[in-house]
């Protein structure tokens, strides 16, 4: 079978679930196990490299206003590639190239791909995310396998915290403008043993103000910008502490969004893990690896 993934996170599940000789094509994006960075690039992204999150938030709503893609489907690479199977999306036009693109090119082409599109709003579809690959790709043993490893991994976090106090917590999914947590990032706070001080399970992230992140009441903030690693996310963290954008007596964590909090697969467990560990720490849970300390102040959250 010959596989053309058109999201990171469906290359990383490919991979996870033993078809990465199989995938063929992938996009600029996927770097996710670093072999996927061997296969043919097949789409990229008009957003110009080193744009602040302001520009970048800017740059975005302009080309949506106009209409405009803001990634780029190689055709001539798709055609190349003659794949069996096309992975790909129709939940985010500014996440990735979305299904109507890719029936098109597919059509223009002659292909006959099959396209396995998957839309996972909540941890729960994420998993189901992984059954429906594993369906696609003749893996669904081994689908079920790992979908039930992540949950009994989840179980035992959710034992560790069960009947300990809840921190509010506060995720910030963008940070210029800031925007408050979508689809499955509240999902994996409640999964931790916290509680979202804003945003909703299943819906999309939003905008708010500043005046909305001071009075959220969190016990704990966590600044995870789509797209960014650790290291940059901790810098934006640190900016917003130094502008005093953030409550002051709040503890602030970064995360590496980019790797296990807003790529829906697997390493979302990852994320679920290393917040229980930083909301309760008594727990003794392995030091987390996808956050990084910001900004420490005695608070609730560490009651």
């Amino acid at each position: 079978m010959r596989i053309v993934s058109l999201l990171p996170s469906a290359t990383e599940i490919l991979f996870d679930l033993g078809a990465g000789d199989d995938v063929v094509g992938v996009t600029f994006e996927c770097d996710h196990p670093a072999e996927a960075r061997q296969r043919r690039i097949v789409s990229t992204t008009a957003l110009p490299a080193g744009l602040s999150p302001s520009e970048i938030d800017a740059f975005v709503a302009g080309a949506v206003a106009r209409g405009e893609d803001l990634y780029h489907l190689d055709a001539g690479a798709l055609a190349d590639l003659d794949p069996d199977l096309v992975v790909t999306q129709d939940l985010c036009a500014v996440c990735a190239i979305d299904v109507d693109t890719v029936d098109g090119a597919l059509q223009h082409l002659g292909c006959r791909a099959e396209v396995v599109t998957v839309d996972p709003q909540t941890l729960a579809q994420v998993l189901e995310s992984v059954l429906t690959i594993g369906a696609a790709t003749c893996r669904s043993d081994t689908a079920a396998g790992a979908v039930a490893a992540a949950k009994a991994r989840l179980d035992v976090v959710r034992r560790r915290v069960a009947g300990r106090p809840r921190p509010r917590v506060l995720v910030l999914e963008w940070t210029d403008p800031p925007y408050s947590p979508g689809h499955w990032l509240p999902d994996l706070v409640e999964a931790a043993g916290g509680v979202v001080a804003l945003g909703a399970s299943g819906a999309r992230s939003s905008r708010i103000t500043w005046h909305d992140v001071r009075s959220a009441a969190a016990d704990l903030v966590v600044v995870a910008p789509c797209g960014y690693d650790l290291d940059s996310a901790s810098g934006l963290a640190r900016q917003l502490v130094d502008d005093g954008l953030l409550p002051a007596d709040v503890p602030v964590w970064a995360a590496d969004a980019n790797a296990s909090w807003t790529r829906p697969a697997l390493r979302l467990v990852d994320a679920v893990e290393d917040l229980a560990a930083v909301l309760h720490p008594a727990e003794d849970l392995p030091a987390p690896a996808t956050l990084a300390a910001v900004h420490s102040s005695k608070s609730r959250a560490s009651a």
